[in-house]
C-alpha cells in the first residue's frame, strides 16, 4: 500500500486529504455551477464551507447533503441578497460565528447577461454592477478583521473580459474591470495580514442563456489549446491561491487555454 504524501505547508507538514483542515472558507454563488465545483474542491481538501446561495435553495441544501455524507457538519447554508448591501456585514458575521473563524472569502456569485448600448436600463446597471463589484467589496471590508485574524486571503472570480471588453456586454466588462482593481486595490489595503488575489477564467462554463454551437466552436478555436477548460480548472487555481501562494497579492491568474493572448 502507498503511504499518503506529504505536503510541505509553509512550517508544517499536512497529509493531502486535510491540506485545509480547521480552515472555514465562505464561497458565494455556490450551490451551482463553477462555485459548487469550488466548494466540493476545498471541501475534500478539508476546509468546512459556508456556502452562500441566493435562489437556489434546493442545490444548496443537495450540495449540502453530499457533502456532509463525507464529513459530517461541515457546511453551513447562508442566504442573502448580495444587492442588498446593509444585510452582508451580518452575512459575514454568521459566516465567522459557524466556527468562531474566517479563513478565506471567495467572491465567486456574478451576474451575466447582454446589455447592448441603447438598451441599458439603471435596474440592469444596478444589478451587473451590484452583483461584480459592489458585493464583493463590503464582503471583503466586512471580512477583513476575521480574516487579519487568520492571516487568511480573499479570492475574486474576474474574467478575461475585465481587460477586453465581451461584444454587447459593456456593462459587464465594466464591473468585472473594477472587480480586477479591487482585488489590487484591497491587496493594498488588507496586507500583509491578508492576501487578496484573483483568477480570470476563460471557456469553462457556456452562459446559460442560449449560444449557438459555431459561435462556441469559434470561441474555442482562438484558445492555444483549442478546447474547452472545465470548471475544475478554477477549483485548483482557487485551492493553489489559498493554500500554497503564500507570497501572492494582488495578482490575477488566467485560466483560459491561452485564449486572452490570441487576438
Amino acid at each position: 500500500m502507498h503511504s499518503v504524501p506529504n505536503i510541505w505547508l509553509g512550517e508544517k507538514h499536512v497529509s493531502e486529504n486535510s491540506e485545509l483542515e480547521g480552515k472555514v472558507v465562505l464561497v458565494t454563488g455556490a450551490a451551482h455551477r463553477i462555485g459548487a465545483t469550488i466548494t466540493r474542491k476545498l471541501h475534500s481538501a478539508g476546509a468546512n464551507i459556508v456556502l452562500h446561495h441566493n435562489a437556489s435553495r434546493k442545490q444548496a441544501q443537495a450540495l449540502q447533503a453530499e457533502l456532509h455524507e463525507q464529513r459530517p457538519d461541515s457546511v453551513m447554508l447562508v442566504q442573502t441578497n448580495l444587492l442588498h448591501i446593509n444585510k452582508l456585514t451580518s452575512l459575514v458575521r454568521e459566516a465567522h460565528e459557524a466556527w468562531n473563524r474566517l479563513d478565506a472569502l471567495i467572491n465567486n456569485a456574478s451576474t451575466f447577461y447582454p446589455t447592448p448600448v441603447g438598451s441599458v436600463d439603471e435596474k440592469q446597471w444596478d444589478d451587473l454592477m451590484g452583483t461584480n463589484l459592489k458585493a464583493p467589496f463590503f464582503l471583503a471590508q466586512a471580512a477583513a478583521p476575521y480574516l487579519k485574524q487568520a492571516n487568511g486571503s480573499i479570492i475574486n472570480i474576474v474574467d478575461i473580459h475585465a481587460e477586453r471588453p465581451l461584444k454587447k456586454h459593456p456593462v459587464y466588462s465594466m464591473a468585472k474591470a473594477g472587480l480586477a482593481m479591487l482585488t489590487k486595490s484591497m491587496a493594498c489595503e488588507l496586507g500583509p495580514q491578508v492576501r487578496v488575489n484573483g483568477i480570470a477564467p476563460g471557456t469553462i462554463l457556456w452562459p446559460e442563456n442560449e449560444m449557438d454551437d459555431v459561435t462556441k466552436q469559434r470561441i474555442v478555436s482562438r484558445t492555444f489549446l483549442k478546447r474547452q477548460g472545465e470548471p475544475e480548472d478554477i477549483a485548483r487555481a482557487v485551492l493553489f491561491l489559498i493554500r500554497d501562494a503564500n507570497y501572492m497579492s494582488g495578482q490575477i491568474l488566467t485560466v483560459d487555454g491561452g485564449r486572452s493572448l490570441n487576438s
